[in-house]
């Protein structure tokens, strides 16, 4: 497994200093670099595994190589986050419901775009049993650097965020806020656990239990055909 790590990272680990590259994220972009399908299941197969008391087979992890780890102990439903306003609120509010988790940021050349689009599937969605949750951060290109009231008077005022908007949170690094180290653990991308840049997303079904997640170039239009399967379940 570690050799199928280092035959992808190399042509992108700086690959994108101003901002993601489109062509980067789709999972469908894993069979453009030459690699056959084929060799995935064979990849696998050689995968050394062992076995722990009480767990599933895991993979025997190699030194150095960054992996993605289930975390399925948990769901969303067991964190507690601050919101906006600096209150303490329990995840466990939105039990059965379906979730769209977003590292958002005010200054992104994504910003319009994503913003406009998460406003108009939450109003369509949310007395359907739908929810927003919007994490800022200032991690990518330094695009989030307001304080807490002016990103909440930023949403709320030029997009009409009517979603919940929480506390500005690290994503990424020694102090990732722990509803991110559960996102990124529970769905890690095929370079590992890092989030990208701003406006990643993260779909949670109604048990609070991450099903897909999203690169930033994919947009709230593109994931509605996934948000109504799960609102249907």
């Amino acid at each position: 497994m570690a050799s199928a790590t280092a035959f992808f990272a190399p042509s992108y680990a700086n690959a994108f200093p101003h901002g993601p590259s489109p062509s980067f994220f789709h999972r469908s972009a894993y069979f453009s670099f030459g690699l056959p399908r084929s060799a995935f299941p064979a990849l696998r197969r050689s995968s050394p595994l062992h076995k722990e008391p009480g767990f599933v087979l895991k993979p025997v992890r190699a030194p150095g190589v960054a992996y993605a780890t289930a975390a399925t102990e948990k769901s969303i439903h067991d964190f507690t986050v601050k919101d906006i306003d600096g209150k303490d609120v329990s995840l466990g509010k939105f039990k059965g419901k379906v979730l769209l988790i977003v590292n958002v940021a005010s200054k992104c050349g994504l910003t319009t775009s994503n913003y406009t689009e998460l406003s108009h599937i939450y109003e369509k969605y949310k007395t359907q049993g739908f929810e927003i949750l919007a994490f800022p951060c200032n991690q990518f290109g330094g695009q989030e650097p307001g304080s807490n009231p002016e990103i909440k008077q930023f949403a709320c005022t030029r997009f009409k965020a009517d979603f919940p908007i929480f506390n500005k949170v690290d994503v990424n690094g020694p102090n990732t806020a722990p509803i991110y180290q559960f996102l990124k653990s529970s769905a890690g991308g095929f370079l590992g656990d890092l989030i990208k840049w701003n406006f990643e997303k993260f779909l949670v079904d109604k048990n609070g239990k991450v099903v897909e997640r999203y690169p930033p170039t994919t947009s709230p239009f593109q994931i509605e055909k996934d948000i109504q399967k799960l609102l249907a379940a």
